[in-house]
């Protein structure tokens, strides 16, 4: 163990030799890791709110951990649609740009601050982060890092935090989910989609319906016992196979489909809303789509739901973690996903990994809803040259750029595919 700990030590160590090696030259008094205090390190920048052309690839300094955090040279970041609502400043209480986006990522322990146990300098770990996920190195506090079992690569690990434990704390924390059950879940090839169909076939004889575009079908149809179109009646293709409806619904699209969702739901049913991507419908924030989507949201009267038996719920991650201080909650479940993974009986489904320079397109991708799992930026990924038409620079006349419906044969570009 002692042996391992020290080759991991020592790889951290070259990391750090390697990629700053100018800095560390310039300012070599102090040994390599007195140098890192001066580096500078490529990050994500969102300059403001609005289009694709607000994100470019900059250099910030670099943090260091203060009391209670830990400092990870980052391998890969996970992207999710929450980061594509960030960036069109379409979230309660946006911070103020310009800022790294991202929340998860995973890499190699490099410092520990103060006060910090349990872990050691060359750890491979994911972590959750408040922002600034997507750069070459962070800083968060140690109780939202957890160590990566040895055989998950760390584009796996990026992969698995905030989809699974989302998936998780849905169905066993808040709806409940035992034996005999049947589950629809929206988005069914998305990250979160697929971690709660591997959850649910860990509890026998739960039947999940999805939602999908059908060009994912082939792909995720062993997946899930009953998919279907997107765009179909799939309240009435629900019906038909199951009169009574279905015990859970997990919604990450609103809109009409809060009460779409609603009418499902058999007796003691529970409908769990945890985002709102159909608020989403253009490259930059629209009044005009969040006030029509706000307006087909079915208005629940309390003594409805209390007569027929039904609970509404809603779950975000982000705000148990970063607001509610549940930390300590969250780690409880994420021993339960590992012991799992462990067991074989989860893994991330990643769908593609990008340069940090290919953001664009990356998010692109989501907007474009064309990923099957989860999006990856590889931070030490070169990127396509096919993408590297400066990626990481706004437009001359820094206007928005178009997204035009019909382009999406254009942007089918997916490297790295797995």
């Amino acid at each position: 163990m002692a042996k391992e700990g020290a080759q991991r030590a020592e790889e951290t160590e070259q990391m750090i030799e390697k990629e700053g090696g100018k800095e560390t030259a310039e300012g070599s008094a102090g040994g390599s890791l007195r140098a890192a205090d001066t580096k500078e390190m490529r990050a994500v920048v969102l300059s403001a709110f609005g289009g694709l052309n607000k994100l470019r690839v900059s250099k910030k300094a670099m943090p260091e951990p203060q009391e209670g955090e830990l400092k990870i040279r980052v391998k890969a970041c996970g992207l999710n649609f929450i980061d594509l609502m960030v960036r069109q400043g379409n979230i309660d209480n946006p911070p103020k740009t310009p800022l790294v986006p991202g929340f998860e990522c995973s890499g190699i322990v490099e410092a520990i601050g103060d006060s910090v146990k349990g872990f050691e300098i060359g750890d491979r770990v994911m972590a959750f982060v408040n922002y600034n996920a997507w750069a070459e190195v962070v800083c968060t506090p140690a109780e939202f890092v957890y160590k990566i079992p040895d055989d998950m690569s760390f584009s796996e690990a990026a992969a698995f935090p905030m989809n699974f434990v989302t998936a998780y704390m849905m169905l066993f924390e808040v709806a409940n989910l035992r034996e005999g059950m049947s589950v629809l879940v929206h988005s069914a090839g998305g990250g979160v989609g697929q971690a709660v169909a591997q959850l649910c076939s860990t509890i026998p004889n739960v039947t999940v319906f999805g939602t999908a575009s059908s060009f994912k079908h082939e792909a995720i149809k062993d997946s899930v016992t009953h998919l279907f179109d997107r765009n179909a009646d799939y309240v009435q293709e629900v019906k038909r196979i199951s009169a009574e409806g279905v015990d859970i619904v997990l919604d990450c699209l609103c809109g009409e489909n809060t009460g779409k969702g609603l009418s499902l739901l058999k007796p003691l049913g529970t409908y769990i809303l945890y985002g709102s991507s159909n608020m989403v419908t253009g490259e930059t924030k629209s009044f005009f789509s969040f006030a029509k989507s706000w307006w087909q949201v079915e208005k629940v009267n309390p003594i409805k739901l209390y007569e027929e038996n039904k609970v509404i719920a809603g779950f975000s991650l982000l705000n148990l973690l970063f607001k509610q201080n549940r930390g300590g909650l969250v780690k409880v479940v994420m021993d339960k996903l590992l012991d799992l993974y462990n067991n074989k009986k989860i893994k991330p489904v990643v769908d593609s990994l990008w340069a940090l320079e290919e953001v664009k397109e990356a998010m692109q991708r989501i907007h474009d809803r064309g990923n099957i799992g989860k999006l990856i930026l590889d931070v030490e990924k070169a990127p396509t040259p096919l993408m590297a038409n400066d990626s990481t620079e706004t437009s001359e006349a820094g206007e928005e750029e178009e997204d035009h419906e019909g382009d999406n044969e254009n942007k089918e570009r997916m490297p790295f595919i797995q």
